[in-house]
Parts: structure tokens; sequence; C-alpha cells
């Protein structure tokens, strides 16, 4: 586990906020020079706490699809079924999650899908092939109250 100190933190609020911020932008919010700044964040890419930028997209902005949550449990008697349960979820591309679980269910998959049709085909085609996965329930996204991917300062 990586050792973060108050100006890490500060970068990486910094960067989650807005990824494209460039060093320049950076130091001169935290009142720093360019070096130790772009020094710092090499650091936390080289370690993997930064491990990609990406742009996020707003999907309400160009598409009416849905999201549904999916949970359930597994069938499995052995380590290897489940690994084989992962592997077929990590394949799928309506699947932008995958939640390993404790408590009565096993996992909790977030997918997406263009419209009710739609998702009942996926769920009877990709999902019920899925190896190992027993009983699922599915609830259906009515309004999305809050998204983000920011990490809080406290959590890291």
């Amino acid at each position: 586990m990586a050792k973060l100190d108050p100006i890490d933190h500060k970068i990486l609020k910094l960067l989650q906020h807005d990824a494209k911020l460039n060093i320049n932008d950076i130091a001169q919010k935290l009142n720093l020079t360019k070096t130790p700044i772009y020094e710092r964040i090499k650091r936390l890419e080289k370690s993997g706490v930064i491990n990609k930028y990406v742009a996020l997209v707003d999907r309400q902005k160009f598409t009416s699809s849905i999201i549904v949550f999916l949970t359930g449990a597994l069938k499995v008697t052995e380590f290897k079924q489940t690994q084989e349960f992962y592997d077929a979820v990590m394949g799928i591309e309506e699947v932008l999650e995958c939640y390993l679980l404790g408590g009565d269910k096993d996992f909790l998959l977030k997918v997406i899908a263009h419209d009710l049709d739609s998702y009942h085909e996926f769920y009877s085609s990709r999902i019920a092939s899925i190896p190992h996965v027993g009983e699922i329930r599915s609830s259906f996204v009515l309004k999305e109250v809050k998204y983000t991917t920011e990490v809080p300062s406290m959590a890291l």
C-alpha cells in the first residue's frame, strides 16, 4: 500500500476532479514548483495509485440507455469455479462493474442496456449462461441521484 502525504492527497483530489490539469496548473494551485509536482505524479503513476486517465462520458446526453443492478448467488464448491464466474463477467461489455459481496448475496453487477427489451435479451442470453450463477435479482435505476468516480480524501 502506497504511503501518501497531504500534498499527494491534494494532487489526487485535483486530478480526480480534472485529469486534464497540467503540471503548471497543479503547481500553481498548490503553491509549489513544477519539478516536485511532476516527480510526485510520476511516483503515483509508477506505484499504481494513479492507474489511468479517462474521459467520463455523460450517457444521458446522447442515449436513453438504462442501468440495471443485478445481485445474485453463486453455486460453487471450489475457488476455481468462482474464477470462472469472474472470467466470464470480465468478457461481457455491458457489465460496467462487478463486486464480490459478503452477506446474503455473492455478487453485484452494474449493467447498461439500451432499453428493457434489449436488457431482457441480454439477461436471457448472456447472464443466464455465466458459469455457476444461481439466483439473480434485477433492480432498475429510475433516477441517478449521485454519480462520482472520485475517491474522497478520507479514503486515500
